[in-house]
C-alpha cells in the first residue's frame, strides 16, 4: 500500500469522526438542543396527540390513577423478571395492545430516526411502547419527571449518549401527552432520537 492509501479515510469513517467529535465535545449537547427542541414541538408532539393513544392513557389512567408505590413496584418488579424469562404476560400483553403498534408503525416509517417510542400514564408506568424497555415504570426518571411534572409546553432533551447494541447516538426525547377535551396533562412520551438523521 501506498502512503497516500495508508492516510485517506473512508467517508463513512469521516461521518463517524464527525459525530464522535460533536458527541465529545463539551458543546455537543447545545448543537442538538435547538433541533431535538423543534422535533419535539412538530413531528413528536402530532403524533403523541394521536385519539388512540390518547384513549388508550386515558383508559389506563383509569385503572392506575389509585395505584399506591407498592403496586407500582410490584409491576415494574414483575415486567424486569419477564424480560429474560420464557413466559411474559405483562409484556406480551402491553406489546400486543393499539397503543404499542401505533407506536411501532411511527417508528417503522420514521427510516431510523427514532429508535424507540414509548408512552407513559400518569404514573409513569408504560401504556405504549414500540420496542422492549428494560422497565415498566419510569416515574422516578428526568424523562417522566421533567416532562409530565414539567407542565403542557415541557421538553426534556437526554444527554446524547451511544446505544451499545447499536452503537447509534441518540438521545430521549419526553414531552408530555394532554387530553385535548381537559387541556389536562395525563401521561407523557419519550422518542429516542438518532442525532445523526436531524
Amino acid at each position: 500500500m501506498s502512503k497516500h492509501t495508508i492516510l485517506r479515510p473512508t467517508l463513512a469513517a469521516l461521518s463517524l469522526a464527525a459525530v464522535l467529535s460533536l458527541v465529545a465535545a463539551p458543546h455537543a449537547q447545545d448543537e442538538f438542543t435547538a433541533p431535538l427542541t423543534e422535533l419535539a414541538k412538530s413531528d413528536i408532539a402530532a403524533f403523541a396527540a394521536d385519539p388512540a393513544l390518547v384513549a388508550a392513557i386515558v383508559a389506563q389512567n383509569a385503572v392506575t390513577g389509585a395505584y399506591d408505590q407498592a403496586q407500582i413496584d410490584a409491576l415494574d418488579t414483575q415486567w424486569r423478571a419477564e424480560v429474560g424469562a420464557a413466559s411474559k404476560p405483562l409484556i406480551d400483553a402491553t406489546l400486543a395492545n393499539a397503543a404499542s403498534q401505533y407506536l411501532a408503525g411511527v417508528q417503522d416509517a420514521s427510516a431510523g430516526k427514532y429508535t424507540e417510542i414509548f408512552a407513559m400514564d400518569a404514573k409513569g408506568l408504560n401504556v405504549g411502547q414500540s420496542t422492549l424497555t428494560s422497565d415498566y415504570w419510569q416515574g422516578d426518571e428526568d424523562k417522566f419527571t421533567a416532562s409530565f411534572g414539567a407542565g403542557a409546553d415541557a421538553v426534556h432533551i437526554g444527554e446524547i449518549e451511544q446505544d451499545e447494541s447499536t452503537q447509534i447516538f441518540q438521545s430521549q426525547v419526553s414531552v408530555p401527552i394532554t387530553d385535548p377535551a381537559s387541556g389536562a396533562v395525563i401521561g407523557a412520551i419519550t422518542v429516542g432520537v438518532d442525532v445523526s438523521m436531524l
